[in-house]
């Protein structure tokens, strides 16, 4: 499925979320598809858990200089 295509769903779900209801449930589904996307990332190797959890060895020395 292409990237228009998985685009024009998730806004018409975010669509319909916000019509019927409301700002709170337009939140909620823009939320779980914001994970399920990076679960997808995940799932399809594009991602991997060391890309967020990564050591900045080295950071606090030069600041301190």
């Amino acid at each position: 499925m292409s990237m228009a295509v998985v685009g024009l769903v998730a806004g018409m779900a975010l669509g319909f979320a916000g019509y019927f209801g409301g700002f709170g449930a337009f939140v909620v589904v823009a939320v779980l598809g914001a994970i399920g996307f990076v679960a997808g990332k995940f799932l399809d190797g594009d991602l991997e858990p060391g890309d967020f959890f990564h050591s900045r060895t080295g950071d606090r020395d030069d600041r301190r200089r």
